[in-house]
């Protein structure tokens, strides 16, 4: 169907030769200003000469009031009725009323007595002589104002009697003003009035004009029976043809809707000028009309109809830019128009389901989604039952010649005291029975009768007869079977609604439930691949705390909710009574995450067992975690755990002091023994197997009593919170707070995660001890033998003193040869110190970095031996490097043994 702007083109041409002026009487337009144009004239003339009248009217009021006024004046001025007494009034009064007369502007001041009688009168000749016009009630004191025609032409004239002092009437008094003298003043006032209404007039007639041309512009030029013609046509499009016609222009505004095109879209009232998006029409519907495209009978749905669509634009022709739309109901056929819908439905409801069903990796929640989706749009009661390895993640099988065990895992639309089974019960299912053959083989069981058919649930008689009692009528059951494997069952129920399940529900529900089930597998080896990394990462976690007597320590491992990081940490204990404290995490999730941190945390322990400082233990992590990535990267770069953090700190309970240095990882946080929070700025290096800069150590003081704080960015940042605002709330949460590490600990994982975290979350919380001076004991050695049997007595004497005799003699022997091979190997000064912990620790230090080594001397050696027999009595022993030279130390539990017979000669052991 053509566009309207076709139609009006082509009556546009068939009227070529025509006059199309704008005054043209043949246009709408050339009418409308004609007719404008006369009533314009005539409205303006008429104004003009009410003007005109008016301006006379107002002038002529104005003439009564000016006389009326000048004769009361003058009626009751002083020596008015003494002038009239007088022998010769005229002599008195003539000059007087000559001189009002020209002040006044009037044009007769005339004095008369009560007969009458003029006594003055601007033409002396009248004076004396009767007046003219009324006066007998002026007389009676009564004032009055006339127009009439006096001696002198017509005039408006107000006579005012002249009252004496007893209230009778001594005179009166006339004053008059000709009327043409009056219409003169009105008539200077014409030729504005009159360059007004010629204003008024040409203004008028252009806007007319602009109108008339404006109108022609809309009617395009079309008289009044082309007009006519156009109209009918429109009325019978309207209301005559038996499709839908709609015109939009070219904002995807709705200009016109015929009447069948409100019959099949509902239209309501008044939705002209409405977009075609805001009138109620279903999106698909609306988005296409909108669309301005053209369009061939596609067919869109409005409410139960099935409309055929053409589009085709109307400025094809030179019309205005815009569409018509022509619909077509195609619903004629019932029986397909309900098909379509059922068929719609049901692709709405796939649809749904594919959105709503598996959007989490929890096998329970993804067989609730599956049960929520289908009620109430395709069943009135929907249950899941899942095999129970399913629920563990591991591989289901189907055992024959058993019962399987099903536990059901959701249900939708039960109300409380529902017959079915509920949440957590196991169903049993023989397997020679239609159901079990259908779960094991794969196949579904439609049964849309309930009540005609009772063996559908052989295995329970009472509860089928309660659930038949309770409403229920038609079930269908499906396995939930994927990757070959069987999962479980999902069950659908109709009571509410009266169709019992066909063939074709049949169909839909195998295919919604072959979609369900790949995301319950999906999440079932999800669960298996978590639950395997879970293991994997505590395994690898420490199991539990080291004894050691430097440090209250207490930790929380929090592991995400959704996959497994790769956050660790560890205490370690050093020798001199010191403890390491390291806090790290893997960037990713997972089992290659978990499979790095305990890598790294391997190679920790080994770099840890060297004592080396905090600075460089992270330079070896970072270059053996750099040697890794170029050894076994692959081409998806699997393998590379660039992008770990680590924070590592050694804490000296002798000193008070605690060394700490980083590798992109949030630094520590320390509470002071009076509540203070302090954030120190430990020198932030990079990550782990990024290499290029060093890292820096930075050296802490501690009271005894303070707290420092480890974590992992899991702990204080989140989705909702960032690192910054996390930390501001523990600065809170840690302040003023006495606590012990475990409480602590409490407190932050209170404040910081309320809820399951969404990324591992690692806290370390140790309170410092420093070692009493009573258990440390320090001594200056001489570079010479001789020296060594004194250090001998000093430090046995100490022993003795802390009630450690037992130990005398193992610490002297021990003691006895690091002094010697410092003495011999190394260089001054020497120092020897004995600490007093958990174990009894002896250190002998120089400035030499020569280590000794551990050697069996044969039966011929003189010496060889003193590091072996060191070995032998100290429960640990080793070096450690510093930055003045070495510590030799070793560590004896005391009362662990007892020591052997020995005899010593002058430093030096013998057997």
């Amino acid at each position: 169907m053509g566009g309207f702007g076709g139609y009006i083109s082509r009556l546009r041409r068939s009227n070529t030769g025509r006059s199309r002026t704008l005054l043209g009487v043949r246009t709408v337009a050339g009418e409308v200003l004609l007719l404008e144009l006369v009533l314009v004239v005539l409205l303006v003339a008429t104004a003009a000469f009410s003007l005109v009248v008016q301006a006379r009217n107002a002038a002529v009021r104005d003439a009564e009031s000016g006389s009326y006024a000048v004769a009361q004046t003058f009626a009751h001025s002083p020596g008015i009725v003494a002038a009239l007494d007088s022998p010769d009034p005229t002599a008195v009064l003539q000059p007087l009323t000559e001189e009002i007369r020209k002040t006044t502007h009037v044009d007769t001041v005339v004095v008369a007595d009560i007969h009458g009688i003029r006594i003055t009168h601007p033409d002396p000749s009248l004076i004396g002589k009767h007046i003219l016009g009324p006066y007998k009630e002026a007389v009676l004191g009564h004032g009055f104002t006339r127009t009439f025609t006096g001696s002198r032409g017509p005039a408006v004239n107000s006579v005012v009697p002249i009252p004496r002092a007893d209230g009778s009437t001594a005179g009166l008094v006339s004053v008059g003003i000709a009327i043409n003298n009056v219409n003169k003043v009105a008539d200077r006032e014409v030729p504005v009035l009159v360059g007004a209404a010629v204003a008024a007039l040409a203004l008028t007639s252009g806007g007319a004009a602009l109108v008339s041309r404006r109108l022609r512009r809309q009617t395009h030029g079309l008289g009044p029976a082309e007009m006519t013609r156009l109209y009918e046509h429109h009325d019978a499009v309207l209301h005559s043809v038996r499709e839908g016609v709609l015109i939009i222009d070219g904002d995807g505004r709705l200009l016109l809707a015929n009447d069948e095109a409100r019959r099949l879209l509902s239209l309501p009232a008044n939705t002209e000028g409405l977009p075609v998006t805001d009138i109620g029409l279903p999106p698909p519907l609306a988005e296409l009309l909108a669309s301005g495209r053209n369009a061939s009978d596609e067919v869109r749905m409005a409410g139960d109809r099935l409309l055929a669509v053409n589009l085709r634009p109307t400025d094809e022709h030179g019309g205005p830019a815009g569409t018509v739309a022509t619909l077509r109901d195609t619903t004629e056929l019932a029986a397909l128009a309900d098909r379509a819908a059922e068929v719609r439905e049901r692709l709405l409801l796939l649809h749904t389901a594919s959105a709503h069903i598996g959007t989490t990796l929890d096998v329970n929640r993804t067989a609730e989604e599956l049960a929520q989706v289908v009620v109430p749009r395709f069943a009135d009661f929907a249950s899941v039952d899942l095999a129970e390895p399913v629920l563990r993640g591991e591989e289901p099988s189907i055992p024959l010649g058993t019962v399987l065990d099903l536990r059901r895992t959701a249900v939708a639309g039960m109300p409380a005291g529902h017959p079915f089974y509920p949440i957590g019960q196991v169903v049993g299912f023989v397997p020679t029975s239609p159901e079990a053959l259908g779960l094991i083989r794969g196949h579904t069981k439609l049964v849309p009768d309930l009540s005609a058919e009772r063996g559908w649930l052989g295995a329970d008689p009472e509860r089928a007869a309660r659930i038949v009692a309770y409403g229920a009528h038609s079930l269908i059951s499906v396995p939930l079977h994927a990757r070959g494997a069987v999962l479980g069952m999902a069950n659908f129920w109709r009571s509410e609604n009266p169709d019992p399940f066909d063939g074709d529900d049949l169909t839909f529900a195998e295919e919604l439930v072959a979609r369900a089930a790949v995301c319950i597998d999906n999440a079932r080896r999800y669960t298996r691949e978590h639950e395997m990394a879970v293991t994997l990462q505590r395994s690898l976690l420490p199991r539990g705390l080291p004894e050691q007597a430097a440090l209250d320590v207490a930790y929380r491992y929090l592991p995400a909710q959704a996959g497994v990081g790769g956050d660790w940490f560890d205490v370690i204990p050093l020798p001199g009574a010191r403890v390491a404290l390291v806090v790290g995490d893997v960037v990713g999730h997972g089992l290659h995450a978990a499979a790095t941190m305990g890598r790294l945390r391997t190679a920790v322990h080994n770099f840890s067992a060297l004592d080396l400082p905090a600075d460089e233990l992270l330079a070896r992590i970072d270059e053996v975690i750099a040697r890794i990535d170029r050894t076994e990267n692959t081409d998806d770069g699997a393998a590379e755990i660039t992008g770990a953090t680590c924070l590592y700190a050694v804490y000296d309970p002798v000193a008070g002091t605690c060394s700490a240095a980083r590798a992109g990882h949030p630094g520590p946080v320390l509470v002071l023994p009076d509540g203070t929070v302090q954030v120190p700025d430990v020198p932030a290096g990079l990550p782990l197997g990024i290499g290029g800069l060093p890292f820096e150590a930075m050296e802490l003081s501690l009271p005894e009593g303070s707290r420092m704080v480890f974590y992992t960015d899991g702990l204080v940042r989140s989705r909702e919170r960032d690192f910054t605002t996390g930390l501001d709330t523990m600065r809170e949460t840690l302040a003023g707070q006495n606590r012990t590490p475990e409480e602590t600990c409490d407190d932050l994982i209170s404040a910081l995660l309320p809820t399951p975290p969404g990324d591992d979350a690692v806290l370390l919380v140790a309170a410092t001890h420093i070692l009493a001076p009573s258990r440390v004991g320090e001594w200056d050695v001489e570079p010479d033998p001789s020296a060594v049997a004194g250090i001998r007595k000093d430090v046995s004497q100490w022993l003795i003193d802390r009630g450690l005799e037992e130990e005398t003699f193992a610490t002297e022997l021990i003691l006895s040869e690091l002094v010697t091979n410092a003495i011999r190997y190394g260089a001054p000064p020497i120092r020897v110190r004995m600490l007093h912990d958990r174990a009894l620790i002896c250190e002998v230090s120089d400035s030499s970095s020569t280590a000794p080594h551990l050697r069996y001397a044969s039966t011929t050696d003189e010496g060889g031996r003193g590091l072996y027999l060191v070995a032998q009595f100290a429960d640990r022993w080793g070096t450690r490097y510093t930055a003045e030279g070495k510590v030799i130390w070793s560590e004896q539990t005391p009362g662990a043994a007892e020591a052997p017979e020995f005899e010593w000669n002058d430093g030096t052991l013998g057997l």
